[in-house]
């Protein structure tokens, strides 16, 4: 098992730019597929991007070419890079772990599929203001 401590979100305006940290217990880089998901008051979660063990890469369509998800391998630590950002990315992001991203990588990495994941973490809150 792997644990997972979110940290980085804030509120920030229209068209600002957060990095969210996920800090892992042990390393991930050869082990879980990684990926962040966000849930906003009222809606359900949904995939935002993932990244798998061998570099491949998936982002829900409203946050590509904004969003960058990334990992630091010598810190164990993955990154999501926020630019652009819009009110309506304002939401709880949580980081989570899969032991494989079967179900992503069977949509050719266009979707972030939340039944891969086993493994999450407790959330970090943005608010995007307009």
């Amino acid at each position: 098992q792997v644990q997972l401590v979110e940290s980085g979100g804030g509120s920030v305006q229209a068209g600002g730019s957060l990095r969210l940290s996920c800090a892992a217990s042990k390393e991930t880089r050869d082990t879980y597929c990684m990926g962040w998901f966000r849930q906003a008051p009222g809606k359900e979660r949904e995939g935002v991007a993932a990244l798998d063990t061998d570099g491949s890469t998936a982002y829900a369509d409203s946050v590509k070419g904004r969003f960058t998800i990334s990992r630091d391998n010598a810190k164990n630590t993955l990154y999501l890079q926020m630019n652009s950002l819009k009110p309506e990315d304002t939401a709880m992001y949580y980081c989570a772990a899969a032991d494989v991203c079967l179900a992503t990588r069977a949509v050719s990495y266009i979707l972030v599929v939340e039944s891969d994941f086993g493994y999450w973490g407790q959330g970090t809150q943005v608010t995007v203001s307009s």
